[in-house]
This record gives C-alpha cells, structure tokens and sequence, in this order.
C-alpha cells in the first residue's frame, strides 16, 4: 500500500482516528507519520513496542516476591508488591522522575515534617551537610548545621529526644 500523504513510499504505519462516532484511517511511510505525529521513537512508542517485542537493552527482570515482570508494569502502570520497587529501582527512577518531578519523598508540608520519616530523610540530608563542612574544616557551618538538627529534633520528636 501507498503512503496516503506523500503517494511516494510504502505505508508502514496505519493511523485510525475516531471522528463523529466513524473510524478514519490513515496508512502512512515513516517519514510522513513522523511529520504528522512526532518521532516514531518517542517514549510512548517505544514503550508500547518494547511490550510487543520485548524490552531491547534490558534484561528481563521478575520481582522474586510477586513475580510481575517489568514490562506487564509497562504496560499497566502498576507494581505488585513494595519490594517491586527494589527490583525495578533503577528502571522506575524515569517514570517517578518524570511524574512527582523528585525522587525522594518530602510530603505535603512543605518544609513541616508531618511524618516521623520526613524528620528523618531531613536529619539524614542535615547530617550529611554537616560531615562536608567537618572535613572541609568549616567548623563554623557545622555547628550552625548541629543546631538546625537539635531543633528539628525536638520540634519533631514532641520533645521526644531521638
């Protein structure tokens, strides 16, 4: 079959469009679909082809705990268990990235940590700030840092003491 468009190269994609209740079809070379609709390797495409033919570049990985494999998430959008996420970890972090924008949890609060583990992700960040200027010999920001942890500890904890 002949490209609808340019009626030069052979039609390699069908494009079927739902107008007024009827079905319209397009059947298009490469070169013309990828004018009319974008680059045939955009992500979406890629992702869908990766579930027809197979995920190209990687391994297919199973959760041990659940046994959903990598490209039925693809294709639903959904994991099977929590350890999904430690299996998939590095494949996931495009999708969470492009999604939340972060990777890394900070709540609603924005700034307030509701959750004793937003608390902790933050002492963890205030800890590790702090180590750099110890060995950079900022004493002076150091301690600075190790009063922010104090009050962020008491004000976290309920005056519980961590």
């Amino acid at each position: 079959m002949i490209c609808q468009n340019c009626k030069k190269r052979t039609a390699t994609v069908n494009h079927v469009e739902i107008i007024n209740g009827k079905a319209c079809a397009m059947h298009l070379c490469s070169s013309c679909a990828n004018e009319m609709f974008g680059g045939f390797e955009s992500e979406v495409q890629n992702a869908v082809l990766s579930g027809l033919f197979g995920d190209v570049g990687f391994e297919e990985s199973v959760c041990p705990a659940c046994g959903l494999r990598f490209a039925e998430y693809e294709r639903t959008g959904l994991l099977g268990c929590p350890s999904c996420y430690d299996v998939f970890n590095e494949r996931l972090l495009p999708y969470i990235t492009r999604i939340q924008g972060k990777t890394v949890h900070v709540g609603k609060g924005g700034g307030v940590y509701t959750s004793e583990h937003d608390l902790r992700l933050k002492l963890s960040s205030l800890q590790q700030e702090m180590e750099n200027a110890l060995s950079r010999g900022d004493y002076l920001k150091a301690g600075r840092i190790n009063e922010q942890m104090n009050a962020l500890k008491k004000r976290g904890a309920g005056g519980r003491r961590w």
